[in-house]
Order: structure tokens, then C-alpha cells, then sequence
């Protein structure tokens, strides 16, 4: 491997900085609530270019994929779903040639089915690993560095992301939304997804984005860290809950609000550190400065976290299923 190990390489040499908002940044520059953004890909490749070269320009040293609702199965909703390889391979090629000549990674972004898998719901586990198949196999036709599995609630849909994206060789990274009282939707806390890491060894770095914001974020973060500090995490929230201001969402926190963020997430040992829905490239300019001017320093504790960024304290992995369901 020489193109997909620079994620490897970079990720342990250094703090990398992630991108910001596509969905969000998409939406402010246009597109029609209940579009797919996936189409703008081979429609308007020189909007989602812009997108991704704002995000590098402001210094993200890795850009997401405009393919978050990509499989077949979100594709569907809009009539798309036999054009699963075209149009990742379309966002592949427009975020490598947007951010090319800044050096800019390529991580090809996977979200959820949006279904339940079985037994919860109708999606057996089979069909679920071809979905994701399918779309990472375009991602990785077309060059990704890394296969960037995002959103997810239930380690049972990670697990078989994980499964299709270990057909193919390349990096892989997985996150969850910790979005319920420090758990997901699902009842997973960090503490589980370290245990899940644990038995699960093809995930090159775990952690949270979107969610509720930095607190639960860099909380989540902190308890796989607490578990395994060997653990590569990665932090990439929302910048807090939207508001409506008259006729359009407001995120409330604004780039001055980054430096606790990046200050606690670091020391709390992540390694990857960006921001989800709302954000900018402003975001992601003051965060890169507080990467770059980071001093370092002692682990935080949970108080910490919790008291300078609203992080809902987790229960304990103790009493809960290795699946990470309440008992």
C-alpha cells in the first residue's frame, strides 16, 4: 500500500485536522431541503468543489466525500439507487481534484442505511454488508485514503460496515452520534465501542461525530481513551443543537468557541479532530490554530470535560450488554 497508508502514516505522526459541514454548507449555498446531495456530484461538481476547497483552504488536512446518503439504500429515496458507483466515484474525483495541489486527504464518508437491522428490523446482516459494499467499492476505485464510516448508532450496522470495508485494502475509521444523555440512539456509550474496538481489530481509528455537540463528543472520546489508551479517536461534532432564528437553523456555537474544544479533545487523546453539522470553514481555520498552538498538558478528568463543554456523563460499561443495549 503506498497511496492508502498516508493516512496511517500522517495519523500517527501527527494530530489531523477534518473537515467541517458538507450537508449544511450545501444547504447555505442552495440546495433544496429534500434534495440529494449525492447528485450534485456529477450535476454541480463545482459547487461541491467549493465546499471542499474552502474546508482545505482553511486548513483541514482531510476532506470528506460528498456521500454521506450514498448506498443504495438512501439513494433510493430519490429514484437513485442503480447509480451507486457513478455517483461516488463522481465525489471521489471532485474532492481529489478541488484539494489535490494542497496535499488534502480523501476520506470517503459513509453514513447509516437508515434502516434497523434484524432483529430490530427488516435488514438482515448479509444485505446490510452488500449496501455498504457496493458504495465502498466505488470509494476505493476511485482513490480514497481512508474509508470513513460515519453516524452510526448501532455497532451491529458498524460491524457490518467494518465487514464490507475490509474486502478492500485500505484504512478504515468508524464513528458513532452520541447524541442520547453520552449514548447513542441505540444505548451505546464510549466505554462500549472501546469494547467493541477490542474484538473488532480492523478499525484504524474509532470515536464520535455530529451528536449533540463537542461535550458529548470529546466525552465519548474520553471514555474509549480511559479504556484503551492505545486507541486512535476521533472527535467530530456538531457545533451544538440548531435553533430557528426567523426562518433558518442557527448552530450556536461560533469558531471562538473551538479552542476548549480542541484544548479537552487532545488532551483527552484524540487524534483527529474536526466538526459536523453547522460548522465552517471558520471552524475549521480556528481549530487548526489551536492544533498548531496546542502546548499539550495533563489528561483532563470527566469533571473537566463536562464542566467546560456540557459533556453528559456515560454510565459505566458495568451492568451493560457487550452489544451496548441497557440490561
Amino acid at each position: 500500500m503506498s497511496e492508502t497508508s498516508t493516512f496511517r502514516t500522517a495519523v500517527a505522526q501527527r494530530v489531523l485536522v477534518a473537515d467541517g459541514a458538507m450537508g449544511t454548507t450545501l444547504f447555505s449555498l442552495g440546495l433544496e431541503g429534500g434534495g440529494c446531495p449525492e447528485l450534485l456530484n456529477v450535476e454541480q461538481p463545482d459547487l461541491v468543489a467549493t465546499v471542499h476547497r474552502r474546508f482545505a483552504e482553511a486548513g483541514a488536512d482531510i476532506v470528506l466525500t460528498n456521500t454521506f446518503g450514498g448506498t443504495s439504500a438512501r439513494l433510493t429515496l430519490h429514484g437513485l439507487s442503480h447509480r451507486v458507483r457513478e455517483l461516488n466515484l463522481a465525489a471521489v474525483t471532485v474532492a481529489r481534484r478541488s484539494t489535490s495541489d494542497l496535499g488534502t486527504m480523501v476520506a470517503g464518508s459513509v453514513g447509516p442505511t437508515g434502516e434497523l437491522l434484524a432483529p430490530l428490523g427488516g435488514l438482515t446482516r448479509a444485505t446490510a454488508v452488500e449496501i455498504f459494499d457496493e458504495q465502498i467499492s466505488a470509494l476505493v476505485e476511485g482513490g480514497v485514503d481512508v474509508v470513513w464510516i460515519e453516524t452510526m448508532s448501532a455497532l451491529e450496522e458498524l460491524d457490518a460496515a467494518l465487514e464490507a470495508a475490509s474486502r478492500h485494502d485500505v484504512p478504515v475509521t468508524g464513528t458513532l452520534s452520541f447524541d442520547t444523555a453520552g449514548h447513542t440512539m441505540m444505548g451505546v456509550g464510549g466505554a462500549d465501542l472501546a469494547v467493541f474496538v477490542a474484538s473488532h481489530p480492523g478499525f484504524d481509528a474509532v470515536g464520535a461525530n455530529c451528536g449533540v455537540g463537542p461535550g458529548d463528543a470529546v466525552g465519548a472520546c474520553h471514555d474509549v481513551t480511559s479504556v484503551d489508551p492505545s486507541i486512535i479517536t476521533i472527535a467530530k461534532p456538531n457545533c451544538g443543537m440548531p435553533l430557528y432564528e426567523t426562518d433558518r437553523l442557527v448552530y450556536p456555537i461560533d469558531p471562538d468557541g473551538m479552542a476548549d474544544f480542541v484544548d479537552l479533545a487532545l488532551r483527552s487523546g484524540v487524534r483527529v479532530i474536526g466538526t459536523c453539522c453547522g460548522s465552517t470553514p471558520e471552524h475549521t481555520a480556528a481549530i487548526r490554530r489551536a492544533v498548531d498552538a496546542h502546548p499539550g498538558g495533563g489528561r483532563p478528568d470527566r469533571a473537566e470535560v463536562e464542566r467546560r463543554l456540557g459533556a453528559r456523563a456515560a454510565a459505566s460499561a458495568v451492568g451493560r450488554s457487550r452489544t451496548g443495549r441497557r440490561r
